[in-house]
């Protein structure tokens, strides 16, 4: 079955970046179901080197301020991480942006079907957003304010976004396992259940 997923996955590869050089991303014809069924915890098995790329797509799209919005809505408390909501996601960026975003979160697909399974403490992940934490409170004032934010209006979620911003700028000067473990963990808990245990 992971055979055949990852064959799939590899089949769409084409399709994926010819959809992300144009205007939308249609991911509508895959059966979020199936994935889940033929390969669990897609995330914890994908290569390092896989969600790294995921996370230099995600940098180079939070610089941007219009397309880090659609970005930051994927780590709101209630936000949408099926296909359909990474979708959405893809579709609010740029053209490179999208590309980008596109290829690498396939990347992660493809090696997490492909993956044995590996041994992941998402406390140190914790850790790792811990040192953000501190590092992005000495230099940003309101850093620590709009992380911890809980609210559901446009100023809190705006503050999250500039601090989630904020935050992936300085984890893009960690080590690689270091940033690996801090992207692990916002994409499996969200950014919004690690501001609330601060």
């Amino acid at each position: 079955m992971k055979a055949l997923l990852a064959a799939l996955c590899l089949a769409l590869v084409p399709s994926l970046a010819a959809q992300a050089q144009s205007s939308r991303i249609d991911l509508s014809g895959i059966d979020p179901m199936q994935v889940l069924a033929g390969a669990n915890d897609v995330l914890a098995r994908a290569p390092d080197a896989d969600i790294d790329r995921l996370f230099k797509a995600v940098h180079a799209a939070s610089r941007d301020e219009q397309e880090a919005r659609g970005l930051c809505a994927l780590f709101e408390p209630e936000a949408d991480r099926s296909l359909a909501g990474l979708q959405r996601a893809a579709n609010a960026l740029g053209e490179q942006s999208r590309l980008r975003f596109v290829e690498a979160v396939t990347a992660v697909a493809l090696g997490g079907l492909q993956a044995p399974p590996r041994a992941w403490d998402p406390a140190v992940g914790e850790q790792a957003l811990k040192a953000a934490t501190v590092t992005g409170m000495m230099l940003h004032d309101g850093f620590l304010l709009g992380l911890s934010s809980t609210g559901r209006d446009a100023d809190s979620r705006r503050a999250r976004c500039t601090a989630f911003r904020q935050m992936v700028d300085v984890l893009d000067g960690f080590s690689v396992g270091d940033r690996v473990a801090a992207t692990r963990y916002l994409l499996s808990e969200g950014l919004a259940r690690y501001g609330a245990e601060l």
